[in-house]
């Protein structure tokens, strides 16, 4: 990767990270953003979205179950292990989920959202994210511990993302994106684990929600 186009990784590694928060809404800025990486993609590195990991193809229905296991398995640590700990930390600081709260007891928004957890959660954070902005920095890091570097970076623009649910929402992000990308790491480099396992995590966070149990 020469000069020119680390600059260019590095802009639209940016856009991709602070557009979505001012970039009209959920149903807008998914859109803008994918256009944006499939034309840098085609004219600027000449790659396609398989080089990002996620091929059509490569869907494996191995990767729906283990991501419902992960999915369960990550859930439960957050709730038996992480929270207590985290609550010793952090006593004052509470996650903030308001931007969920029209799902509680509400059946026709809770399916929607659901819909939208597999669509944008799943599938545009993790191709955007542990697709196309890690293997950017793979690139503009090079060197024996570029994936390494590039996975740790990835996990802390992964957890900021989240910022608008304060500090607690930022490091369980964090957390959470790392188990999602080393899925897709372990899986040789298959999209389609993070997908899965991103998803369920969410699916069982958004049913508490509407439960009211968070």
């Amino acid at each position: 990767m020469n000069r020119s186009q680390k600059f260019s990784s590095i802009l639209v590694i940016a856009f991709c990270v602070i557009f979505p928060h001012y970039g009209g809404g959920i149903f807008v800025y998914p859109w803008v953003v994918l256009l944006v990486v499939y034309l840098f993609l085609k004219y600027t590195t000449k790659e396609k979205f398989s080089d990002l990991f996620f091929n059509f193809n490569r869907f494996e229905f191995k990767a729906m179950w283990i991501g419902v296991i992960a999915a369960i398995a990550l859930s439960t640590f957050f709730k038996f292990g992480w929270d207590p700990l985290i609550n010793i930390i952090l006593p004052n600081q509470k996650i903030d989920l308001s931007d969920f709260a029209s799902i509680k007891g509400n059946p026709v928004n809770y399916i929607i959202i659901l819909l939208l957890a597999f669509i944008v959660g799943g599938f545009y954070e993790e191709l955007i994210f542990h697709g196309f902005i890690f293997t950017r920095l793979e690139k503009i890091l090079p060197g024996k511990n570029s994936m390494v570097n590039s996975f740790c970076l990835t996990g802390i623009i992964f957890g900021m993302y989240h910022y608008q649910q304060g500090i607690k929402g930022i490091l369980l992000s964090s957390v959470a994106g790392a188990i999602y990308h080393l899925l897709i790491l372990k899986f040789n480099r298959n999209l389609w684990y993070g997908i899965f396992v991103h998803t369920f995590f969410d699916f069982i966070g958004l049913t508490m929600i509407y439960l009211g149990y968070l």
